[in-house]
């Protein structure tokens, strides 16, 4: 079955940077549209960044951009976020996504599977 697993989540401080990996399995990694999502506390489930399975083309939204980048390693069938000059707004449990559609997107509805979250927490 197709598994999605997050980690590299924990507490920092505002203004520092971590590295979330998403390790997938039981699916065929670089035919999927790879994306980051968040949710906090009392929040729908947001986009964050999207990378494409076949040119790797990006998508970031707007409250990341600049600060945020989303990558991937094929071989290894896993993806990134390295997120920098974090803020308290950024606290969420972050939760990486698979897409099997024609191009990558930012709506939830899209993405197929999900993994089960890792949280972030940026202390003022």
């Amino acid at each position: 079955q197709v598994q999605l697993v997050e980690s590299g989540g924990g507490l920092v401080q505002t203004g520092d940077s971590l590295r979330l990996s998403c390790v997938a399995s039981g699916l065929t990694f670089s035919s999927w549209h790879m994306a980051w999502f968040r949710q906090a506390p009392g929040n729908e489930r947001e986009f964050v960044a999207a990378i494409a399975r076949s040119d790797g083309r990006t998508y970031y939204a707007d409250s990341v951009k600049g600060r945020f980048a989303v990558s991937r390693d094929n071989a290894k069938n896993t993806v990134y976020l390295q997120m920098n000059s974090l803020k308290p707004g950024d606290t969420a449990v972050y939760y990486c996504a698979a897409d099997f559609s024609s191009y990558a997107s930012s709506r939830l509805s899209e993405y197929d599977y999900w993994g089960q979250g890792t949280q972030v927490t940026v202390s003022s």
